[in-house]
């Protein structure tokens, strides 16, 4: 979608039919949790393959109420990694618990399983993988070191819908799984989150925790927390599912393009037997801050994600991570930058993105895998 020729870095696809969900939950009158987020709950636990899919108001709250509901708390230690958005650790920090951050890899920008095995100690009690851009983490490695040290996997889905791994689609493989909606995904029910699992107990514990921790209404079991997803966010997210695959094919064939045509920046590279659904397109380019202005002037908007790694941001340094040093996702959180690759862009609008990346390439010079490694 471009604005007076301007092409936007990304923009939601709301259509007639979501706008008439919408509408006639409105004439329903049951506009908070009702019939509407029960069914996305049930659509989705069996799109991704799930036994259990909560709905909730964030893909932070759906983070944080993984955490509280398998007991991590004080004393405990989190692994995640840097190469994400705050909320990752944010929500391990409001359990009580420390995040320990692991390095990325430069190549997939995910998590590395060797940094993550590193990192353990007695008090690990969870990792917390991230799927960078739509492309999921090693999670075979990752779930081995799970075994070996008896831990937690709740994976951090918010750009993963429908990402898959040797045919299993995130949201069946770890322990716990968080997914976003937020406006920008893949899917969006314009804020939102769920929370997958094949633990009944568990699931039956973030219920509790969901809704201030009552079974019965106004009988409280236990604190919990107000973290519900409305039926009018439900009945957008209703009309975007069965769109879902097709918004992802359309993804998936302009990275396509974007692999066979683009020159002197680095590509996203995906592992065999993965399914990217391309929630970013990011590549690696030198000058990456001036590289940016120069394709804003060609008429091509873009995005950083993300700009500083999550142990350098001022509450983390205010927490003790400021010396922290970790040379791979520092290096790429001076280089990645993320082009259009929303399924609304037209062919036209593709080519002009390949042009207008090229010419700037052209101009700043190769970023050389050797080089920038």
């Amino acid at each position: 979608m471009s604005d007076e020729g301007f092409i936007t870095f990304g923009s939601p696809i709301i259509d007639a039919e979501a706008v008439a969900a919408v509408t006639r939950t409105l004439e329903s009158c049951w506009i908070g949790t009702g019939p509407r987020v029960h069914e996305l709950e049930s659509e989705f636990a069996r799109y991704v393959g799930a036994t259990h899919a909560l709905a909730t108001s964030s893909c932070t709250a759906a983070l944080h109420l993984a955490m509280v509901a398998t007991g991590i708390g004080p004393g405990d230690e989190v692994i995640t990694t840097p190469m994400t958005f705050c909320a990752t650790a944010n929500s391990i920090v409001h359990t009580g618990a420390t995040p320990v951050f692991a390095d990325c890899r430069r190549d997939t920008m995910n998590i590395d399983p060797a940094a993550v095995e590193a990192a353990v100690t007695p008090r690990t009690k969870a990792i917390i993988p991230v799927h960078f851009a739509g492309r999921p983490v090693d999670m075979e490695a990752i779930l081995a070191i799970a075994k070996r040290h008896g831990l937690l996997v709740i994976e951090d889905a918010a750009h993963a819908i429908e990402s898959a791994t040797r045919g299993r689609k995130v949201g069946s493989i770890g322990d716990v799984t968080c997914f976003s909606f937020y406006v920008t995904k893949n899917m969006t029910t314009g804020e939102g989150g769920m929370v997958t699992t094949a633990d009944s107990d568990l699931a039956e514990r973030i219920r509790l925790l969901r809704e201030h921790g009552m079974k019965v209404r106004y009988h409280h079991d236990v604190l919990g927390y107000n973290f519900r997803m409305t039926d009018l966010a439900a009945a957008i997210g209703l009309a975007q599912l069965p769109k879902l695959a097709g918004f992802n094919d359309r993804r998936r064939a302009i990275a396509a393009r974007y692999d066979a045509e683009l020159q002197g920046v680095i590509t996203p590279r995906v592992r065999p037997g993965v399914t990217h659904v391309y929630h970013q397109y990011t590549i690696l380019v030198a000058g990456r801050d001036a590289f940016a202005e120069r394709l804003a002037e060609r008429g091509v908007g873009s995005a950083i994600y993300y700009p500083i790694p999550v142990h350098r941001q001022k509450p983390f340094i205010e927490l003790g991570y400021g010396d922290e040093r970790f040379p791979v996702t520092e290096r790429l959180t001076d280089q990645v930058l993320s082009i259009p690759v929303h399924p609304s862009l037209t062919d036209d609008e593709v080519a002009t993105v390949i042009g207008a990346v090229n010419e700037t390439a052209a101009e700043f010079g190769p970023l050389e895998a050797a080089a920038a490694g």
